[in-house]
């Protein structure tokens, strides 16, 4: 009787088990042969026929690099960078729109065609944004470093129901041989970033599972030499960012080689306009690519503006583009213009060019500087400045007063050489512009302001400095010296003074008279030579003992 029913529970068990695979054919028989499954495929077919003209964006996007305007100093970095017998990893800073994408493409290209480079003619450039990939602790899906997909996860297929763990391989793996472009690598996750941190140096992606068994011998052979072996993942990174470098890991940045996108100028602005007008093959008014660059932020900025006022004129047929039009366009898109400081006109008593740099954008900073004497209490005030810094770390937080007020602090007690007296003396600094003043930079450009309003002496109109003030006199290095000298370049100067400890040779390639100084002394001497009275003052100072200024 036992014996029967174990029969009948086998018999049972086998029965089961025949309907459950006669199923599974029939489902996927079903699905793979099915009307439905045609349509769809159909409709992929009609949609992939089906495409609306090209944008504009992509038709002035570059195809060469000289297409790429304003970074020849940039390309020919990415160049020695990518190209040698040893490309290195790269981080690329730079405003978005500058070309960054497209001149690290061009340049893989370049050096795909060189005998000398490693890179083979099938070598990949995998492209991804740091902002938009996944990431899970639990590692199921990792589009960037590559996942495992364990047996218990939804979606492990056939090797799930085997209980095998499945590994697939990320964007470092697929660029295997080739490039991985990064863009806003800054955004990063930091576990991502550290696990990418360790593929960059041991070039092989590995994988992990607890669900991996080295004696399980229904694990394909491929999938364990995965797991002890890893996935090659030998690739040159490519990191962009528009984020400065101090907000970018060390122990990335000590890995690459750091290249510098610049901001685009006006001029090139305007290349890129005209380049775009010239490819819509409309006419257009003569001047109009100088208001659009006034208008634009960038690159894509100018594109759009492009594309905006051709789809104008070609709606009230293919007429001339008129600047009527851009200041229709500009108006209804709220486009605002930025008009670039220019020097003043004559020189002027108490008014002097400083020069100053946010961000990556250099700019002409306008120091205004009144003196009035006063028979007791002499004061200082500093208007359009940060009043208050506050600095944050995971420790505490602390606040400090001004870098800019302290500075205009040493202007007044190193003055006092000149025959300046603070306790007779009401003194006013001004930067205008709105733009509040938060460094020591201006600390020279401020000496000069005040020594200007003091001695009724003009200060030449077509100079401009930058650099600190010491108590002693000497003109300490500040940052950003190359950006703030191509703000002075296009805002129309054409003497510039900067700190003998900032000089570069790359600075001459720069139309500009450039003095480097160490000294206040020297920037009089300099400037007012003709005056025997500021001659005799710098004499004075040249020849005296640090002791004699505290």
């Amino acid at each position: 009787m036992e014996i029967l029913t174990v029969v009948q529970i086998l018999f049972f068990a086998m029965g089961i088990y025949y309907f459950y695979k006669n199923s599974n054919k029939k489902v996927k028989s079903d699905l793979l042969s099915s009307e439905e499954n045609m349509r769809q495929l159909d409709l992929l077919a009609d949609m992939r026929n089906e495409a609306l003209t090209e944008p504009l964006s992509e038709q002035t996007r570059p195809k060469q690099l000289s297409e790429i305007v304003g970074q020849e100093k940039a390309i020919k970095a990415l160049r020695s960078a990518l190209c040698s017998p040893n490309p290195q990893h790269i981080l690329i800073y730079g405003p978005p729109g500058v070309g960054k994408t497209a001149a690290a493409r061009l340049i893989l290209e370049e050096a795909k065609a060189s005998d000398l480079s490693p890179f083979s003619d099938d070598a990949k450039f995998v492209e991804m944004d740091a902002t938009t990939l996944q990431f899970d602790e639990r590692n199921i899906a990792d589009p960037l470093l590559g996942s495992v997909h364990d047996p218990i996860y939804q979606g492990a297929g056939a090797f799930g129901q085997a209980g095998i763990p499945h590994p697939k391989k990320g964007a470092v793996s697929e660029a295997h041989g080739g490039v991985l472009f990064l863009d806003e690598i800054g955004e990063l996750h930091s576990l991502q970033m550290n696990k990418l941190l360790k593929i960059l140096e041991d070039r092989i992606a590995h994988f992990q599972s607890s669900y991996y068994s080295k004696q399980n011998k229904s694990i394909p052979p491929y999938i364990h030499e995965i797991f002890q072996k890893g996935i090659p993942a030998d690739f040159r990174l490519i990191g962009a960012t528009t984020r400065n470098p101090s907000d970018i890991p060390p122990a990335l940045r000590s890995r690459c080689t750091e290249i510098f996108f610049e901001p685009l100028t006006r001029t090139s602005v305007e290349r890129i306009a005209k380049n775009g007008l010239q490819r819509t093959g409309l006419p257009y008014e003569e001047g109009i690519c100088q208001k659009i660059a006034t208008y634009a932020g960038g690159g894509r900025d100018a594109v759009n503006i492009v594309q905006s006022l051709t789809a104008l004129s070609m709606m009230e047929g293919n007429r001339k583009i008129t600047t009527s039009d851009l200041d229709w366009v500009a108006e209804t898109g709220h486009y605002q213009p930025m008009l670039k400081r220019k020097i003043p006109n004559a020189p002027q008593i108490g008014v002097v060019n400083g020069l100053a740099v946010s961000g990556s954008i250099g700019t002409l900073l306008t120091v205004e500087a009144c003196v009035q004497p006063c028979i007791s209490g002499g004061s200082l005030t500093v208007t359009g400045i940060v009043e208050e810094e506050e600095f944050h770390n995971k420790q505490h937080s602390s606040k400090r007063k001004s870098n800019a007020k302290s500075s205009a602090e040493n202007v007044l007690t190193f003055l006092e050489h000149y025959g300046f007296h603070k306790e007779t003396h009401h003194v006013h600094i001004n930067f205008p512009g709105g733009t509040p003043v938060d460094g020591p930079s201006a600390g020279i450009a401020m000496f000069l302001a005040v020594y200007s309003a003091f001695k009724k002496i003009p200060v030449p109109n077509q100079l401009a400095l930058t650099g600190e003030l010491g108590l002693l006199g000497q003109v300490l290095p500040v940052g950003g010296v190359m950006e703030k000298l191509l703000a002075a370049k296009e805002a129309g100067v054409t003497t510039a003074y900067i700190p003998k400890d900032n000089w570069q040779d790359t600075f001459q390639s720069i139309p500009l008279e450039i003095h480097s100084i160490d000294h206040i002394s020297e920037l009089l001497e300099s400037i007012f030579s003709n005056t025997q009275q500021n001659t005799i003052a710098s004499a004075e100072i040249l020849t005296a003992s640090p002791t004699e200024y505290l």
